[in-house]
């Protein structure tokens, strides 16, 4: 009796169970979980989604083209030693007396995608310019998705006056169209491809920050988030563990379409000549370029292949992405993420 003096016992509780009990968030990679996590339902959706992942194959074949066009070397030292691409896309084929192209030469077994208004070869500028559009899409997406989630966080969690300027200055953005603000930056700093990562980046993140303050403000409701501020969590751990997992399914969807939005609008800078500098094997640079062909090409032909290559190059890589968001929206439903709402964890 002596050893259990001063003991509390209390009827009916396990303690066993404070240390296996399930996860405050539903959205919880806990493999020790009994059920499947809706993070797995949803990839398990996602894979069972045959036109997301035709899209997926698409945009990692069109990815890996791009990176195994050329070799590519940091500071003298050959990082990928691969090369794709037949000829440099610089390299003016005409010049070389062994050569039969010339300028607006057709497709042909040797030159599959025919040559531009340099007699440069199209398939290995192809092959390039998807290294500066497919990279700038996914590098903006990332930096405006990162920040517009922190941002839109902090002004949802908070609230009040925090909330009220920070969505004011989100209204102010939204007050301009996006494409104009990024012609704006870039004629204002020049043409490059820092630059047109900073023209989408700079404003891009408003969207998402918008988005992902109005889950919180539902989410930061639930019975969970109120367990965890009561076990003494801070507001940096309640609002990045346990309140933006909660809330992330609306802003990948977003963040998935928006690579192609992003890849659109470089292309149209370049096509409006204000994107990368001329003679950049760039998607939209090369349309601009060629864009006289599509009246009268020379001899009184129209060398079709000048810009149906640039231009399909473009349409698949953004209707892949599309097809992706879609399977993403479709994993990711109304119904699984209102499930999370109600149930919380």
């Amino acid at each position: 009796m002596a050893t259990e003096r001063g003991r509390i016992q209390i009827s009916g509780f396990d303690p066993d169970r404070v240390t296996e009990r399930e996860s405050l968030s539903d959205w919880s990679d806990d493999s020790s979980t009994e059920t499947m996590s809706r993070w797995k339902r949803a990839g398990v959706r996602f894979v069972h989604n045959y036109s997301a992942m035709f899209g997926v194959l698409i945009v990692v074949l069109m990815s890996l083209a791009a990176i195994f066009a050329r070799p590519i070397s940091i500071e003298g030292f050959t990082v990928q030693p691969f090369s794709l691409a037949p000829y440099d896309p610089e390299t003016i084929l005409y010049l070389d007396p062994s050569s039969d192209v010339g300028i607006y030469s057709a497709p042909t077994p040797d030159h599959p995608m025919g040559t531009d208004q340099n007699g440069r070869d199209l398939f290995s500028r192809v092959l390039i310019g998807g290294r500066y559009s497919i990279s700038i899409g996914f590098i903006v997406v990332g930096l405006t998705a990162s920040f517009g989630m922190v941002y839109g966080a902090i002004a949802g969690y908070y609230g009040g006056w925090v909330d009220e300027i920070l969505m004011r200055i989100v209204d102010t953005i939204f007050a301009f169209p996006g494409l104009v603000l990024a012609l704006v930056i870039v004629t204002m700093l020049g043409k490059g491809y820092w630059e047109l990562i900073l023209a989408f980046s700079l404003f891009g993140w408003a969207g998402y920050a918008r988005i992902i303050r109005g889950e919180i403000l539902q989410v930061k409701q639930q019975e969970y988030v109120t367990a965890a501020k009561a076990l003494g969590a801070g507001d940096f751990s309640v609002i990045f563990r346990h309140i933006v997992p909660n809330a992330m399914a609306p802003l990948i969807v977003q963040a998935s379409l928006s690579i192609g939005t992003v890849v659109i609008g470089v292309a149209a800078l370049g096509f409006l000549g204000l994107g990368m500098p001329p003679g950049t094997a760039e998607w939209g640079t090369m349309l601009d370029s060629t864009r006289q062909t599509l009246i009268q090409g020379p001899g009184g032909s129209i060398p079709w292949w000048a810009t149906v290559y640039p231009g399909g190059a473009i349409f698949l890589f953004v209707m892949s992405m599309n097809m992706i968001g879609d399977g993403v929206n479709d994993a990711l439903d109304a119904q699984e993420v209102g499930n999370v709402r109600q149930g919380g964890g």
